[in-house]
């Protein structure tokens, strides 16, 4: 049984964990109500502008067919999209794994030839995947520190000048979607090229009428319509990590009080115990003193 001072050092120790978690806890729910806010309001406007984009490729365009272009699939990219701390559950295990299962499922011949690369967002990402000796572009990776659509364009920019050149054959991005609090949801998202609108849909919403022309028209919203759909994968991302991290906290807080009730438990019982022995050696010491 430990000693009653092994007891109080640890309860001492639990009290002030579960302080941390509070204040962690705090501190992520602040942050989620305005990463929260941000998606919202961003998502319209990214689906009807992914809408148009996908309607655009599938009625063509000579003037910016490079967004659309499929080529055969040797060199891949994969945006990692994780956070730049931890203490948030299994949010940045479930990209990794994501990440993984994609390129041994589908890119598998790509990667026994290094031609799998890995573009991280988030130091979790970048520490990870430099670790298993991945080609890695680090450019990016301290993203969430300024996070703006100024920085996102930027990443979005890199992407579209690589697969414009030819560098990469296809991109695509892993992150975790913002639903709530207590759920994300995993999606793989292909950058570019772009996939065309839906067969069925394709009548009934490509036919525009261009001013000044198509080509001109085109080759401005498509860059535009790239960068915002990044923007959006980023900004979910910060949404969701901030609601895997509140409830990660929320847990541990709860863990530790349980943990506090079994280690208070336990000093009452210890403590009870010591005393009951020092009245018993005090009984016996007084029997003693009769007998002689």
């Amino acid at each position: 049984m430990p000693s009653l001072k092994e007891v109080k050092s640890r309860i001492s120790s639990v009290i002030s964990t579960q302080q941390i978690t509070k204040a962690m806890k705090m501190v992520a729910a602040a942050k989620l109500r305005k990463s929260q806010e941000r998606i919202i309001q961003m998502r319209p406007f990214a689906k009807k502008l992914n809408g148009l984009l996908q309607n655009l490729t599938a009625a063509g365009s000579d003037g910016a067919a490079w967004y659309s272009a499929v080529r055969e699939e040797k060199r891949i990219l994969l945006v990692a999209i994780s956070s730049d701390r931890g203490l948030c559950g299994g949010f940045n295990s479930s990209v990794f794994k994501a990440t993984l299962r994609l390129i041994e499922e589908k890119y598998a011949a790509q990667h026994r030839q290094k031609n799998v690369t890995i573009l991280p967002i988030g130091k979790k990402a970048l520490e990870f995947f430099t670790k298993r000796n991945f080609p890695v572009v680090s450019d990016f990776a301290n993203l969430f520190q300024d996070l703006s659509f100024d920085t996102a364009s930027g990443v979005a920019q890199f992407l579209m000048e690589r697969y414009q050149k030819n560098e990469f054959d296809k991109i695509e991005v892993v992150y975790n979607e913002f639903k709530n609090v207590a759920t994300q949801i995993l999606r793989t998202e292909q950058f570019l090229p772009v996939v065309p609108a839906a067969q069925e849909t394709k009548t009934a919403e490509i036919d525009y009428i261009y001013q000044p022309n198509q080509d001109e028209i085109i080759s401005g919203l498509i860059p535009k319509s790239l960068k915002v759909q990044l923007f959006k994968s980023v900004l979910d991302s910060n949404a969701a990590e901030n609601g895997a991290r509140m409830t990660a906290m929320d847990k541990a807080t709860e863990n530790a009080g349980e943990l506090l009730k079994d280690l208070r438990l336990s000093y009452n019982r210890t403590r009870q115990a010591a005393i009951t022995k020092e009245i018993l050696e005090i009984v016996a010491g007084a029997e003693a003193l009769k007998s002689a």
